[in-house]
């Protein structure tokens, strides 16, 4: 009896509040890209099914797709818990940090590697509410030191700023080399 009730437990769904608009994203997400399979991805005649370049995508989004309706299914049927639209606004507010990296992505290649970094740092602190000068400058100088991170010791290019040109010849050499 006590193997019933094991696995009956093993079983049991626990609800959250956002659940049936992550079954409805995965579910439009695995559709829409099992619908691009056949553009994406090619099909050899005459080669073996498991060596298909088309089939082992197909039985991963068919199954998300599968798996995506039983879950849309069940948080359906399942009885409805309060607080939906605030864990999706969750969700979306998260993306914020996604269009941060966007900005700093776009701006590096025009004020350089190291202003971009120790300001966006300093931004990212004061955005989660760090106030004392003390963390602000440690963000800045976390900045500095993630760019001769990258840039001096493991030797990664990185695009210099359109604004180092705009500096005399010995410090514009330095800033690209270093900076």
């Amino acid at each position: 009896m006590s193997r019933v009730k094991t696995l009956q437990s093993l079983f049991k769904r626990y609800r959250r509040p956002g659940d049936i608009a992550f079954a409805w994203f995965a579910l439009i997400v695995s559709v829409l890209l099992l619908s691009q399979l056949a553009d994406q991805t090619t099909w050899k005649n005459g080669g073996k099914l498991f060596a298909q370049p088309r089939f082992w995508p197909a039985v991963s989004l068919g199954g998300m797709a599968v798996f995506a309706g039983f879950h849309l299914l069940g948080s359906a049927l399942s009885e409805r818990i309060a607080g939906r639209w605030q864990e999706v606004w969750l969700w979306v507010c998260s993306l914020e940090y996604a269009g941060w990296f966007i900005l700093y992505a776009i701006a590096v290649p025009y004020a350089g590697y190291l202003p971009t970094t120790v300001v966006f740092a300093v931004l990212l602190a004061l955005r989660v509410g760090y106030r004392r000068p003390f963390i602000l400058i440690a963000a800045a100088v976390s900045g500095v030191v993630i760019v001769l991170l990258f840039k001096t010791l493991l030797k990664v290019n990185l695009p210099a700023g359109m604004v180092y040109e705009a500096l005399p010849d010995g410090l514009r050499q330095i800033m690209l080399t270093y900076f």
